[in-house]
C-alpha cells in the first residue's frame, strides 16, 4: 500500500509538473510596453489569489544584481535562521527540481505542500483567465506561488530573489520590503535589459522603494551613479558594502564570496534592527556568533560544488560550478586550481566538461577560464563539449526528459574550434611538440555518452585520476548530477 501511495502521489506531482510547463513561453524580445503591461497583470493575479493583505504582511528581504544573488539570499536565510526565525527563501533557477526555488527553514518544500500550493494557485487562476488576461507566465506563476507558501507558512521573514532585471521582474509586486540589496552589477540578459550598464543598472534600481534601506557592494562608475540618482529621488539610504576580511569562514567557495557574504550581513543585521532584535557583537572580528556560524554552514547547490562520480568514486571527481558569466569564469577558475592543488595525492589530469547556452557569447568565457587556470598552473588534458539534456522548456524529472540530440550539434563544433585555437596560440608560444598527435578537445552528442567515454578513459588508465571542472550553465549542472546520482 505503502508503494501505491508514493505511485500516486509521484504521479500526482508529475500531473503538477506539466502544467507548470505549459506556463512557458519562448523568451521574446520583450518591448518595454509588453513587459510594464505583464507586470500590472501581476496586481491582478494577487487580487484573484486573495493575496494583497497577506503579502502586505510579509517581512521581506529583496535582493535584485546580475552575479551574486543567488549566494547573497542563501547567506541571509542561513545567519536570520540561527536567530530562530521562520524563513522563507524564494531563488532561482533549479537545477533537479523546482521545489529547490521554495525552501522553508532551509529545506525544500515538500511534494506533497508543494502539489497542494500549486492546484489551489493554478486552478483559481485558470478560473479568472481569459484573452484579456490569459494565464500567469512561467516564473510569474512560480513568485505567487511563494507569496501563497510563505503566507500561509506564516514565516518570520522572506529572503526573495528577483529572476531578472528589477523594475518590471514578478518579485517587485510587492511594496514595502524591510530592506532591499543589489549585487554586482554586469553584462546579462542584455536583450531584455539594456546595452549599457547604467541602462541594467536602472532595472535593477527598480527595487528601491521611497525610505526603504538599500545597499549594493562596489560597483563601476556607470553604474554607482545610476544606483545612487534613483536612490536618491526616492530619499533611500544607499550604503555602499566591504568585503568581509577573508579569515572569516565561508560555506560557499571563492574569493568573490567575502562580498556577497559582507552584503548578507548588512541586510540581515538591518533586518534584525527594525524587527527588534538587538545583537551585540561579542566576537572579535565586530560579527556576532550567530552571523558566523551562519555565513559558514550556508550552502547553495550547483555553485562550487565537489561530487565524486557515483560508479568510479576513486577515479572520477566532479568540480561543479555553474558559472555562465566572464566574471563568474574567473571565480570558477580560481576555486578550482585551489582545489587542484590541494588534492593531487596521486596522479590526476584534469579535464573540462563544458557548455554554455547559445545567447551567450564563448569568446567571452572560454578564453578567461583557460587563462585563468593557466595563470594558476592548471592545465585540462581535454576539454570535452555537450549539448544540454534538459529542453529550456521542461520542469519535469529525469524520466520526462528524452536523450535528445541537437537537430545539429553545430554549436558544440564552434566551441571546440575556439578551444582549439586557444591551444594552438599557446603551442605556439611553448612549443610544445606533443600538441600535434593527441587531439586537445571532443564533441558529443550528449551528456551520457561523455559520460561513458570518461568512465572507460578511467577504467583504462588505472593510474590516473580524473578531475573534471564542468561549467558553463547551470542546465548542465543539473544534467550531471541527475545523470550521475541515477
Amino acid at each position: 500500500a505503502k508503494e501505491e501511495d508514493e505511485d500516486e502521489s509521484s504521479a500526482r506531482y508529475q500531473n503538477a509538473l506539466d502544467a507548470l510547463s505549459s506556463l512557458i513561453t519562448k523568451r521574446s524580445l520583450f518591448v518595454n510596453k509588453n513587459q510594464s503591461h505583464r507586470f500590472h497583470l501581476l496586481f491582478h493575479y494577487l487580487e484573484v489569489l486573495e493575496l494583497e493583505e497577506a503579502v502586505s504582511q510579509l517581512k521581506i528581504i529583496h535582493v535584485a544584481g546580475t552575479k551574486g544573488k543567488g549566494s547573497t539570499c542563501t547567506f541571509s536565510e542561513s545567519i536570520l535562521r540561527g536567530y530562530g526565525l521562520r524563513t522563507g527563501l524564494f531563488t532561482s533557477p533549479h537545477l533537479i527540481d523546482v521545489r529547490e526555488r521554495f525552501r522553508l527553514n532551509g529545506i525544500e518544500i515538500s511534494q506533497e505542500k508543494f502539489v497542494d500550493y500549486f492546484w489551489c494557485c493554478f486552478h483559481k487562476l485558470k478560473e479568472k483567465s481569459s484573452n484579456e488576461i490569459p494565464m500567469p507566465t512561467y516564473f510569474c506563476f512560480l513568485a505567487l506561488l511563494a507569496f501563497k507558501i510563505f503566507s500561509t507558512e506564516q514565516v518570520d521573514v522572506v529572503i526573495l530573489e528577483v529572476g531578472l532585471g528589477g523594475r518590471y521582474d514578478a518579485t517587485n509586486v510587492i511594496q514595502k520590503p524591510v530592506v532591499c540589496g543589489v549585487t554586482s552589477l554586469g553584462y546579462d540578459h542584455m536583450e531584455i535589459l539594456g546595452h549599457t550598464l547604467a541602462e541594467i543598472a536602472a532595472e535593477k534600481a527598480g527595487i528601491f522603494k521611497s525610505g526603504v534601506p538599500a545597499f549594493t557592494v562596489p560597483q563601476p562608475d556607470e553604474a554607482m551613479r545610476v544606483l545612487n540618482e534613483k536612490a536618491s529621488k526616492l530619499e533611500v539610504n544607499l550604503q555602499v558594502v566591504k568585503p568581509l576580511d577573508s579569515s572569516q569562514r565561508l560555506g560557499l567557495q571563492g574569493e568573490h564570496q567575502y562580498l556577497n557574504a559582507s552584503l548578507a550581513v548588512a541586510l540581515c543585521s538591518t533586518f534584525l534592527q527594525k524587527i527588534g532584535i538587538e545583537d551585540k557583537n561579542d566576537d572579535t572580528n565586530g560579527l556576532p556568533e550567530r552571523f558566523i556560524s551562519g555565513l559558514s554552514n550556508a550552502y547553495l547547490m550547483g555553485r562550487a560544488m565537489i561530487v565524486p562520480d557515483s560508479e568510479l568514486p576513486e577515479e572520477i571527481v566532479f568540480y561543479l560550478d555553474g558559472a555562465h558569466s566572464p566574471e563568474s569564469m574567473e571565480a570558477c577558475a580560481t576555486w578550482f586550481s585551489q582545489q587542484v592543488k590541494e588534492r593531487n595525492k596521486k596522479r590526476s589530469e584534469q579535464i573540462l566538461l563544458f557548455n554554455c547556452m547559445s545567447v551567450r557569447d564563448p569568446c567571452l568565457l572560454l578564453p578567461r577560464l583557460r587563462t585563468k587556470c593557466i595563470d594558476e598552473g592548471v592545465e585540462f588534458k581535454k576539454a570535452v563539449f555537450v549539448p544540454n539534456m534538459s529542453v529550456y522548456n521542461q520542469v519535469g524529472s529525469w524520466s520526462k526528459i528524452e536523450q535528445r540530440v541537437d537537430d545539429s550539434i553545430t554549436w558544440q563544433f564552434g566551441l571546440k574550434r575556439l578551444w582549439d585555437n586557444l591551444a594552438r596560440g599557446e603551442a605556439k608560444t611553448t612549443s610544445r611538440s606533443d600538441s600535434k598527435e593527441e587531439e586537445r578537445s571532443l564533441v558529443f552528442s550528449s551528456l551520457p555518452l561523455a559520460v561513458d567515454w570518461l568512465r572507460d578513459s578511467a577504467r583504462r588508465s588505472q593510474q590516473v585520476r580524473f578531475q573534471v571542472l564542468v561549467t558553463g550553465s547551470l542546465h548542465l549542472v543539473g544534467d550531471l548530477l541527475r545523470l550521475i546520482k541515477k
